[in-house]
């Protein structure tokens, strides 16, 4: 890869720390916490994408049928001096694999995606690093995502397509994410799903540059359509395009290597009488498209830097808060231990003792439980306000209509009735108050120990739950006996047994009603109602 050899030679001091900074945030995982400048690598199946990163990466990437690449692999490119041997690097979970042969990469990859995504042809969102040290590469790092499958074959998932569509739109819809489409020459890029997918998510096409690939299988007489889609007039892209000839598969199997298929394929542009002018402007061959992806990820970089070091302080000194927050580790010495749970189930209780006498600290947005537990009875009291709240000529039209259909007594029990089912959503809400506090003293004394977390919630659910059947049993209780007509008061006494014995000697309740109970101050009736 000889051209190649002067390809960041300008910005070889400066753009390799940069991009190392952003492989090293990643490596960490951080992307799902920062946003990282990125070039992801998609494209429909057999659109010549492996054949790209092959001819960047300078090594064999697996190839076949179907899908071959089943997990997201970040190909990280290292520049190095012509007196370094080649080295190469396998990552994936906990995994770290040395690589001393460029052959051996393909099996490598392989078996790792196995390790992933299984033994199927299914995938899976895990990452592998793949690094790879050399003099004839660009200091450049590329997400190579699955290609795009339209149909299932039998050994896939039936829902493949969606499954590799939902990995490719979570990675490219990041805004610091550049998407590489490779699209073959020969057929019309309106119809290809990667170029559809990227427009999807970078509607202006400000993050998308396309790539052309297999010139050589344009038809006679379609080289204008190749030239105006290069030249960005056919869908416009704000980054363009590019075109490159990357090895067939008859030159693979012949066993051309990646430095011939270099040599063949600027000869390819130097010839043809239509894509000549491409390689004049630079838009045409892989050390080309070397040069522009490595400026391409730079810049991106060089822009967010100052963004990323803020980021980076703000999720520090979180970071640090929640450490503080998580107090000391647990002891190694099993005395130790037994001190160390001692001392946290002692100001666990030490807590729970400060709720109890309503000096718990509270936020300015908070409310002290007692607080809250007074405002659930304030809104019992004003149900308790409406219900005895009765204009006498209401009540006069509700005792008449009773006491004409002979259901006198049930004028009591009808209006606690009502009463009941508020009651018991009083004890609930009063209830939720007292969990949702004791759980908070618990995540937080507890907030390290996960398991001592789990077993203080068990026995306070346990113990909740037991005290609120008792309560709920009691209400319910409470309530049948109210419902029982009872009263000590003589003139409600004495009135009663008059109606009951008018009612029984034939003469009507209705013909009592005036003389003998509706006369009744109804204040005092109200008070039984």
């Amino acid at each position: 890869m000889s051209e190649s050899s002067g390809l960041s030679q300008l910005y070889e001091e400066k753009v390799r720390p940069c991009i190392d900074l952003v492989d090293s945030l990643r490596s960490l995982g951080l992307e799902k916490d920062l946003n990282l400048p990125a070039i992801a690598v998609i494209g429909d199946q057999s659109s010549g994408k492996s054949s790209v990163l092959e001819a960047l990466s300078g090594v064999s990437l697996p190839r076949g049928t179907g899908i071959v690449t089943r997990c997201p692999l970040v190909l990280k490119l290292k520049k190095m001096k012509k007196d370094k041997n080649w080295h190469g690097l396998l990552s994936y979970k906990d995994q770290t694999n040395t690589l001393n042969d460029p052959a051996e990469i393909e099996n490598a990859v392989l078996y790792a995606q196995g390790v992933l995504a299984g033994n199927g042809e299914g995938i899976s969102h895990e990452m592998i690093t793949l690094e790879i040290q050399s003099c004839d590469v660009p200091d450049l790092t590329l997400i190579d995502l699955p290609g795009i499958a339209r149909v299932a074959t039998a050994n896939q998932p039936k829902d493949i397509d969606k499954q590799i569509k939902d990995l490719i739109e979570k990675l490219i819809q990041r805004q610091e994410t550049i998407s590489l489409v490779v699209v073959p020459a020969n057929i019309d890029i309106a119809t290809t799903e990667a170029l559809q997918m990227a427009s999807k998510v970078d509607l202006a096409g400000e993050r998308t540059l396309g790539i052309l690939t297999k010139p050589d299988l344009v038809d006679k007489g379609m080289e204008e359509t190749v030239v105006r889609t290069v030249n960005n007039e056919v869908i416009p892209l704000k980054k363009g395009y590019m075109i490159v000839k990357c090895r067939g598969q008859n030159e693979i199997n012949d066993k051309l290597d990646l430095v011939r298929a270099l040599e063949k394929e600027r000869h390819f542009f130097d010839e043809h009488a239509h894509f000549r002018s491409f390689l004049e402007e630079g838009k045409a061959t892989i050390p080309f498209l070397a040069e522009r992806l490595t400026n391409e990820l730079f810049e991106p970089i060089i822009k967010t830097l100052p963004e990323l070091q803020k980021q980076l302080d703000m999720k520090l000194q979180k970071t640090s808060v929640d450490l503080r927050a998580l107090g000391d580790g647990v002891p190694l010495d099993e005395h130790e231990k037994i001190k160390f749970l001692v001392m946290k189930i002692r100001q666990f209780n030490d807590a729970l003792e400060r709720v109890k006498k309503a000096e718990e600290d509270v936020k300015k947005t908070n409310t002290r439980v007692f607080s809250k537990i007074r405002g659930e009875f304030q809104n019992w009291k004003s149900v308790l306000n409406a219900k005895a709240i009765k204009t006498e000529d209401i009540l006069r039209v509700e005792v008449e209509e009773y006491l004409r259909t002979n259901r006198g007594m049930d004028i009591i029990k009808e209006y606690i009735e009502e009463l009941e089912e508020p009651a018991l959503k009083l004890l609930k809400d009063v209830t939720d108050i007292v969990q949702s506090s004791v759980d908070h003293i618990v995540n937080t004394h507890f907030k390290a120990l996960s398991h001592l977390v789990r077993a203080a919630k068990e026995q306070i659910d346990y113990f909740l739950d037991k005290q609120f059947q008792k309560a709920e049993k009691k209400i319910r209780s409470q309530f049948k006996m109210e419902k029982i007509v009872y009263s000590q008061d003589d003139l409600y006494s004495n009135q009663l047994c008059i109606v009951k014995q008018k009612s029984k000697s034939g003469q009507g309740l209705l013909n009592c009603t005036n003389k003998d109970f509706l006369n009744l101050n109804l204040n005092v009736i109200c008070m039984y109602s």
